[in-house]
């Protein structure tokens, strides 16, 4: 079930995020703890006021590219290259114009304690009508390596498109689906990128790498391998067409704050052909780009630049 308390703003028309929580109403200041920001420290909306897009991605380095790979996109000046405005060693935070890129770290633990903070910040910034994204690699299931995979909804390690957690003692799930108008509209774009094949399905999303992913390569395997194919071979039955570690919480949460929301991650192996990533370096570089530039085609469509 879901722990609706009610919206932080009254009218759910009106684009802002909206936050479930009563108790935000009654804090003097909110710090926003691992991205050393607050409210009484700084200036959000005026910092972040102007944000309609919101682009999260594993690592600060990454994030860190992006926000300048989008800053030339953007064709924006030069004296406003992007800097890390996250005073703190935990995630990366990058402002590009209306752009804003953000690592998540590893796993749905390190990307829900992130995107509770970045909702809260683009709540007391103001922000409205924001567009977020996942972006990164996955493994594929029947895909040739470096498809961009479009999820059309996030699933558990069952298959079910639900982000379940332990809340006081109980368990409580959210619906983890993924807005079909925004897929729709980036399988469109991505049809515009030469070189790139792009599919839609549903993103399996593990808590773990090796075992939750029916991994031979790990430490611990108590399966056979004809196990893990079969297992492999029910989730693509089920629609599964990739699987990584973040969307479910990603798009949980984002549904739950009202914000649209899209996945966007590109396969780096077909799992049904093996575990291990044996393609060359400058490669699999050259794949990891696909998101960002399929990101970026996109956003530059939203904002009428050519």
């Amino acid at each position: 079930m879901s722990m609706d308390s009610g919206d932080q703003h009254c009218d759910t028309s009106n684009g802002y995020v909206h936050l479930h929580n009563p108790h935000l109403k009654t804090m003097a200041s909110d710090f926003l703890y691992h991205f050393n920001l607050g409210t009484a420290t700084h200036d959000l909306p005026a910092m972040f006021g102007d944000v309609k897009f919101v682009v999260v991605g594993g690592s600060p380095t990454r994030m860190g590219k992006f926000a300048r790979f989008i800053h030339q996109e953007l064709g924006l000046p030069d004296s406003e290259e992007p800097r890390d405005l996250a005073d703190t060693d935990r995630y990366g935070m990058f402002k590009a114009g209306p752009v804003l890129s953000v690592s998540h770290g590893m796993g749905m633990p390190s990307m829900s304690i992130m995107l509770n903070e970045l909702l809260k910040l683009l709540y007391h910034a103001r922000c409205s009508n924001v567009v977020m994204f996942r972006m990164g690699t996955s493994g594929g299931l029947g895909l040739e390596p470096g498809t961009v995979v479009i999820s059309k909804a996030a699933v558990d390690a069952c298959f079910r498109p639900r982000y379940t957690q332990i809340v006081l003692g109980k368990e409580t799930s959210r619906p983890s689906e993924l807005d079909q108008s925004l897929v729709d509209e980036l399988l469109h774009v991505a049809g515009q990128e030469d070189g790139v094949t792009a599919v839609t399905g549903n993103t399996m999303c593990a808590n773990g790498f090796y075992e939750e992913q029916g991994r031979l390569d790990g430490a611990f395997c108590d399966y056979t391998e004809d196990d893990k194919l079969q297992y492999l071979q029910r989730a693509r039955d089920a629609g599964v067409r990739n699987i990584e570690m973040e969307s479910l919480c990603f798009a949980a949460l984002c549904k739950n704050a009202g914000v649209k929301a899209g996945v966007v991650c590109v396969t780096l192996v077909d799992r049904l052909r093996g575990d291990q990533v044996t393609t060359p370096h400058d490669t699999l570089k050259e794949w990891e780009l696909r998101p960002q530039k399929l990101l970026a085609r996109f956003i530059r469509s939203r904002l009428g630049i050519k």
